[in-house]
């Protein structure tokens, strides 16, 4: 597989996992605000609302576990900016929410057998 291909299937897989977590955090009754909102200091793929708290929640999608499992890739680094992409995001619309909670949605999508969903609310 070509770079371009492999960087193609990753970022379908990713498409995959975030459309999955969408439905999923919608079906459990949070309002789904944005998806993949990007400013110069990153992204935030879905933000959501429940009740009063704003969420700002990760998806990590994986296809195994050789490079680790989706809760590894939330390091304290990632927390700091994901912390800093909820404020940006709550000012850049006008928000002032109640609370601000970041929660990590795992799918793990393996090549044979039936994908699986972890939602984590309040990582950090």
């Amino acid at each position: 597989m070509t770079g371009s291909a492999t960087a193609a299937s990753r970022q379908a897989l990713g498409a995959y996992g975030e459309e999955l977590a969408a439905r999923h955090l919608v079906a459990q009754g949070m309002a789904l605000l944005d998806r993949n909102w990007r400013c110069e200091a990153g992204e935030i793929d879905l933000v959501l609302r429940e009740g009063d708290v704003l969420v700002v929640c990760e998806v990590k999608t994986r296809s195994g576990l050789a490079f680790g499992t989706p809760h590894e890739a939330i390091t304290d680094a990632k927390l700091e900016r994901l912390r800093l992409l909820a404020g940006r995001w709550a000012a850049a619309h006008g928000v002032r929410p109640a609370d601000v909670r970041i929660d990590l949605v795992a799918v793990l999508r393996p090549r044979r057998g039936s994908s699986t969903l972890e939602h984590v609310a309040g990582v950090g």
